[in-house]
């Protein structure tokens, strides 16, 4: 569908513009590339949300899509996960993704950012950046200033080296630096505006020889070209009457939060509010996503689901007419009204107009294209069951109780992530409670009340080893507070909660000092005392990650670590169990995906690679149905779904399988049943044309 909005608004280009001189110029009317002028159209796919043999394939379905440009952000946390080690293998091979777009005969727009937002974890930073010292994220703070320029001059350098601007004969037309900053410097006032203008002066100095982009900023100083992101942008002007109108995210639908039901954007949304756009002088508009791929391992942000894809939406009504000096005419009619047609007498020929539509008149006379009259003439993609039953194994991991001679015990609670460093989802807080023989609550039966408050984002309570109860959080609301009666013997009792973040935020004016794990208050209620408030003066021990983490259950070398068991004695509707089997790759070349409807929640590999995180029985909540079209700088979101889970459906990458005997193990840390994972093949039928 999209390829017919592209391919419709290519009679735009059919207008003419002057020529410049300069490798690649612009003013008002858009950019030059080698004394070329045209509307350019891009495409935002990003590296890591997928694999190096699939981008060839992408990069052909972009070109053979009309794109002229793809767009990606640089992920700083993939390429520097340790100050001064860097990775540029596998998914992370920025050069041979931007070199196979030079190939399929498409420019780049490289997002350095290094801030990306882009739902994935902690913004695209790397966690060790939080924790030097002194450092304030995205402000006039000189500890930043010093690690953003350090990586960005990396990647410059790397792009240079490999020749892979435009003027060295590369690909890259435009750089941006930093992201999305306009409402932060807003918030942060003089501090922010320090820091724009020092961040548009160090990018500007790197002498790239291409322009630089700031979006979604206003007051983004010269030279940065000013941009919009959004669902509408054609009113949006850029801050000097020289710079080119461009749309660097023209949102195609929205992410997933997990719990939450599918959002997606109609097409003849999506055509409207590009064609409008067009209409009123844009000269560069970028599809986000265009494709939108996987949150592999644990990449995604905080409550954004592993499929990570912006589907597609639309937008209004009146007459735009442009000509040339030859006489080229080529107009626009609009109709803004959401629920009725209507008739537009344009240079005495009738046209009706459908509701919230745009007709496109490349010759001031003849219709070629109605946003609202467009009909997916594709394929509609559907799940079918792919290979045989599965033979499961489990293993029970181990609930670990408080060690005061642990060099992690303390008095009071620590915050997750400074304990972590994000290296596990999960982190034990560990202690011990003694109950006297003759505490009252043991004779009368009535459990005293445990209650447990944490900033997020799931919570699993454990006493005496036995599982006691579970709460989690949402993307609205990530804290969680557990109450509930819990029996406790005389003697020594052992409490311990499994905290258990689910990605990191990656948005908000500093986010860096937003706090993840069990920071209390904690207390136990009922005794013939009063309270007990575990919160400060209690002896706490940690423990990072699960066992099966450490042991590496997830490899092929890690199963053989300990007994698994099989048949009548696998372990079903159990927390914090590990299950693996083998399988032979599903016949054919159609894409494979794991059908996860039966498990609860936690990780899955295949051959060691991390497929990303499983949540799918957390049912999303919401309400489906009309949608509600939307102005300039709203938004047309529509959602299905409703009472089914956020996600069922996990791709595997065939290119991580091999032919035969390949490894799959699923973490497992609510309880789900494994003989209900099965495989599937996402294959094409011919959707019929309404």
């Amino acid at each position: 569908m999209m390829k017919i909005i592209i391919l419709l608004l290519l009679v735009l280009l059919t207008l003419g513009f002057d020529s410049v001189k300069s490798t690649i110029s612009y003013n008002d009317k858009g950019f030059s590339i080698n004394g070329n002028r045209k509307i350019l159209i891009s495409g935002s796919i990003h590296y890591p949300r997928s694999t190096p043999d699939m981008w060839p394939d992408l990069m052909k379905k972009a070109k053979d899509g009309g794109l002229d440009v793809i767009q990606t952000y640089v992920f700083w946390n993939g390429h520097e996960p340790s100050p001064g080690n860097y990775n540029f293998e596998g998914r992370f091979d920025l050069v041979k993704f931007i070199k196979l777009a030079q190939q399929a005969g498409l420019y780049v727009h490289l997002r350095i950012g290094p801030y990306a937002c882009a739902e994935w974890n902690f913004g695209g930073f790397p966690v060790w950046l939080k924790y030097v010292p002194g450092i304030e994220f995205r402000t006039d703070n000189q500890p930043f200033k010093a690690a953003m320029q350090g990586f960005v001059e990396k990647i410059v350098n790397m792009m240079k080296w490999e020749k892979l601007f435009e003027p060295q004969g590369g690909p890259i037309i435009m750089s941006q630096i930093e992201n999305e900053y306009g409402p932060i410097e807003w918030e942060l006032g003089a501090p922010g505006r320090a820091y724009s203008a020092w961040a548009a002066k160090m990018a500007v100095g790197l002498n790239t020889d291409v322009p630089w982009i700031m979006c979604k900023q206003e007051t983004a100083p010269d030279p940065m070209i000013d941009a919009c992101n959004g669902f509408y942008c054609e009113n949006y002007t850029p801050n000097r009457p020289y710079k080119p109108k461009m749309f660097t995210e023209v949102w195609s639908g929205w992410y997933t939060a997990l719990g939450s039901p599918n959002p997606y954007r109609p097409v003849e949304d999506l055509a409207y509010s590009v064609a409008k756009f067009v209409r009123n002088n844009g000269s560069f508009f970028n599809y986000y996503m265009y494709h939108g791929g996987t949150n592999f391992g644990r990449t995604s942000g905080r409550f954004v689901t592993t499929h990570y894809d912006f589907d597609a939406p639309i937008d209004e009504y009146e007459v735009h007419v442009f000509s040339s000096k030859s006489g080229a005419c080529a107009a626009f009619l609009t109709n803004k009204d959401t629920k009725y047609s209507t008739d537009l007498t344009f240079q005495n020929v009738k046209y009706n107009l459908p509701p919230w539509s745009i007709s496109i008149l490349p010759d001031c006379k003849t219709e070629a294209y109605n946003t609202a009259r467009i009909r997916y003439m594709g394929s509609k993609a559907e799940m079918v069951l792919a290979g045989g039953e599965l033979y499961w194994q489990s293993y029970i991991d181990e609930t670990p109780s408080a060690d005061v001679s642990d060099k992690l015990a303390t008095e009071g609670l620590w915050e997750q992530i400074s304990v972590t460093r994000d290296a596990s989802d999960y982190l034990w807080y560990l202690t011990e409670v003694n109950v006297a023989s003759d505490e009252g609550f043991l004779k009368t039966g009535k459990w005293p009340q445990l209650t447990v408050m944490s900033a997020g984002h799931a919570l699993h309570v454990f006493i005496n080893g036995q599982l006691s109860g579970t709460v989690y959080g949402t993307l609205e609301d990530p804290k969680v507070t557990y109450t509930g009666y819990v029996n406790l013997k005389a003697g020594t009792n052992k409490i311990s909660l499994l905290s258990v973040s689910v990605g990191l935020a990656n948005v908000g004016v500093h986010y860096e000092k937003w706090n993840t794990g069990v920071l209390g208050p904690v207390s136990l209620s009922g005794f013939s005392w009063g309270t007990w408030d575990l919160t400060k003066k209690q002896r706490w021990s940690y423990k990072v990650g699960v066992k099966g983490e450490s042991l590496k259950l997830n490899t092929e070398t890690g199963v053989s670590s300990v007994r698994w068991l099989g048949g009548p004695q696998l372990a079903k509707k159990q927390p914090l169990t590990w299950y693996k089997t083998t399988f032979d790759a599903p016949a054919g070349n159609d894409p494979v995906a794991l059908d996860m409807w039966s498990m609860g929640k936690g990780e899955i590999w295949v051959n060691g690679e991390s497929i990303g995180r499983h949540w799918p029985a957390n049912n999303a909540k919401g309400s489906c149905g009309v949608c509600n079209y939307a102005g300039m700088f709203g938004e047309t979101k529509c959602l299905r779904g409703c009472d089914q889970p956020s996600q069922r459906w996990y791709h595997v990458p065939r290119s991580w399988l091999k032919p035969s005997g390949n490894l799959l193990v699923v973490f497992e840390e609510l309880g789900g049943d494994p003989t209900g994972i099965a495989f599937v093949k996402r294959t094409a039928s011919k959707a019929v044309s309404s």
